[in-house]
């Protein structure tokens, strides 16, 4: 059983859930957590999810609740083995993970004779002014079809050119307050918006130490940013002519910067 898409251009989702109940399972099978787990590793990996860590939990006197986290998000399942059923939570936070893989592993991993998609969400709509408030559930097994990746929104809109606004928080003050790294960091920033070393890298910095801005261009685009030592922040403009990975570059930043955490809000340019 496949999932029919349609195609929808209002933007793209962070994530993509689905439920699935799945019956006339083997009751032997929902009641061993240790086999129960092995079955939510392998559809994991087979459906090209990369597993960080799983926790699976027998009850007395019976029942198995389990999640296997993956990088891209999470695997779950909470079985009743007294009715032979178990319900599953598939999240994907990726393009990469084949949810029709999935499924068909977990059936064959748990001899289910019958089992049903009971609902297929995106999660966290990006509009063009962040987040919506909105969760649009899908029925009848057809997905929308938003995109999970900046790279995927891209192409489908056939955009020219790519811009974000990064800010970082809680960065290392001792960073913040050295010209010096705070170039070599902005060098190595461009160095990856540019796919590789620029071939022309021009930068501008002025302000006191307790805030400035700098500046620099390169053959694809321009890095600007202002720094705030006191708070401990950086806010970072970008724009490429072409593609690049909004996410990708804030945590480049955020770890070279020693941050916190971070913010974005990208946009696709037509």
């Amino acid at each position: 059983m496949s999932i029919e898409t349609t195609t929808n251009t209002c933007g793209i989702a962070l994530g993509r859930q689905m439920t699935v109940e799945f019956y006339d399972c083997k009751s032997a099978t929902l009641t061993d957590a240790a086999a129960l787990e092995k079955v939510f590793l392998r559809a994991a990996e087979l459906s090209g999810a990369h597993v960080v860590d799983s926790v699976f939990h027998s009850f007395q006197p019976q029942g198995v609740s389990g999640v296997v986290v993956i990088s891209e998000s999470h695997f779950a399942v909470h079985a009743w083995p007294e009715h032979d059923y178990a319900a599953v939570d598939l999240f994907t936070c990726g393009s990469g993970v084949d949810f029709d893989v999935a499924v068909k592993a977990l059936a064959e991993g748990m001899s289910s004779g019958y089992w049903i998609i009971s609902s297929l969400v995106n999660r966290g709509i990006l509009g063009e002014t962040g987040v919506e408030r909105l969760v649009p559930v899908v029925e009848n097994q057809r997905s929308c079809g938003m995109q999970l990746s900046w790279k995927e929104r891209y192409m489908h809109t056939r955009a020219r050119a790519m811009s974000s606004c990064i800010d970082i928080y809680g960065c290392n003050k001792n960073t913040l307050l050295s010209e010096d790294e705070l170039k070599n960091f902005a060098a190595s920033l461009v160095g990856i918006l540019a796919e590789g070393s620029p071939e022309q890298f021009e930068w501008a910095c002025s302000g006191s130490e307790k805030e400035f801005e700098f500046a620099c261009s390169f053959c694809r685009g321009h890095l600007s940013g202002l720094v705030s030592p006191e708070n401990e922040n950086v806010y970072l403009d970008i724009f490429v002519d072409g593609f690049f990975d909004p996410r990708q570059a804030a945590e480049f930043a955020v770890n070279m910067l020693k941050g916190q955490y971070y913010r974005m809000q990208p946009q696709v340019r037509q």
